[in-house]
Parts: C-alpha cells; sequence; structure tokens
C-alpha cells in the first residue's frame, strides 16, 4: 500500500503542480491585463490632456492675433480724438468764411483743413452719416436734448450739433443731435 500510496502521491503532486502553475499563470495574466488596462487608461488621459492644451494655446494664438490687429487698427485713436476739436473748429470757420463771401482770404485755410482731414481719412477715421430728420438710434446717436416737435417728427433727428467720427469699424465719438419730442 505504500507504494501505491507513493504513487498516488506522486500523482497528486504532478497534477497539483500544473494547477498552480495553471492558478499562477492566470493571476500573472489577470495582474498584466489590469496593468496594460490602467496604462491604457493613462495614456487616453494624457493624450487628452494633450489635445485640450494644444487646443487652448491654438485659441491663445488666434486670439493674441486678433488683439494685436485690433491694436494695431486703433494704435492712434488716443491722437486722433484729440485732433477732432481742431476739425470741429475748421468746420466752422469754413461755415463762417462761406457766409462772409471772400472766399479767396480763405482758400488757403481750406487748403489746410482738406489736408488734415485727407490725412486722416487715411488713417482710417471717418465721419458717421448723419442726416436730418433720420430716425434717432441710441446705439449711433447720442441726444443732448429733446425740443417739442410735430408729430411727424417724433423721435427724428431735428439738428446735429456735433458730428460723430469713426476709426475703422468703431466709433469714437458719437454725433450729438437734438431729437423731436
Amino acid at each position: 500500500m505504500s507504494t501505491s500510496k507513493k504513487t498516488s502521491d506522486k500523482d497528486t503532486k504532478k497534477k497539483a503542480k500544473p494547477a498552480a502553475k495553471k492558478a499562477a499563470s492566470k493571476a500573472t495574466s489577470d495582474k498584466a491585463t489590469k496593468a496594460l488596462t490602467e496604462a491604457n487608461e493613462a495614456l487616453a488621459a494624457e493624450k487628452d490632456k494633450y489635445l485640450r492644451l494644444f487646443a487652448e494655446f491654438e485659441n491663445y494664438k488666434k486670439r493674441t492675433s486678433k488683439e494685436r490687429i485690433e491694436l494695431f487698427k486703433t494704435a492712434g485713436q488716443e491722437v486722433i480724438s484729440s485732433l477732432l476739436p481742431v476739425i470741429d473748429d475748421f468746420t466752422r470757420a469754413l461755415k463762417e468764411s462761406d457766409k462772409l463771401g471772400n472766399s479767396a482770404d480763405f482758400e488757403g485755410f481750406r487748403l489746410i483743413s482738406n489736408k488734415l482731414n485727407e490725412t486722416l481719412k487715411a488713417k482710417g477715421l471717418t465721419p458717421v452719416e448723419v442726416e436730418v430728420g433720420e430716425v434717432f438710434d441710441a446705439e449711433k446717436h447720442e441726444a443732448i436734448t429733446q425740443i417739442p416737435a410735430g408729430e411727424d417728427q417724433s423721435g427724428k433727428i431735428i439738428d446735429i450739433t456735433e458730428q460723430g467720427y469713426q476709426l475703422g469699424e468703431k466709433i469714437i465719438r458719437y454725433p450729438k443731435v437734438v431729437v423731436g419730442q
């Protein structure tokens, strides 16, 4: 019996060894699969993080480029804004010279005014188009006063007291108008 016991013990040991190897192999395989899954998840997270960072950087480049272009368009805004009262003075003086009738005396004055206006126009300054009788729009006009008017003039521009100007697309001074009530 001892030989048969020995034989059966050997058979059991032989059978136990492959089973243990299979269990160890399966545990190792499970660990490897788990590690691979974790590595893939970490890689996906890093890829996502990289793509978001790249997209954010591209948006930053576009935004700063747009801001730089806008800055160049309106770089002289402060200087041009300070010249607007001079343009107004030229306009008032030219209207008075037309009333006096001796236009030859004011010809040099007109040339200087035209040259200033053309130079500022080349820099992007344009007058805001406003006409008497036009409907008042708070987005485009600045109402300085309201006066009683007929039904047909209610809510419309009666008089323009100061010309408005825009630099490129941006209005730097709104036209000051009198509105009918």
